[in-house]
């Protein structure tokens, strides 16, 4: 009535594929970043990741009753 149908074959081609599009574009950046002439590394250096931000506010949340 039912026939099974063995998706094995097809599952393994798509993790393979899988891993080889993840390596390759992990391979790209690695290579990329060594690859980098000194004045790109001397500006990614320079960026500034510290900007100062607004502390979270926390009043909007309701006032915590007695107990």
């Amino acid at each position: 009535m039912f026939t099974r149908v063995v998706y094995a074959e097809s599952a393994a081609i798509f993790t393979i594929a899988a891993f080889v599009v993840a390596a390759s574009i992990f391979l790209t950046v690695c290579w990329r970043a060594i690859r980098m002439k000194r004045p790109q590394i001397e500006h990614f250096e320079n960026l500034p990741f510290n900007a100062a931000t607004p502390p979270a506010s926390h009043e909007s949340q309701p006032a915590e009753t007695d107990r």
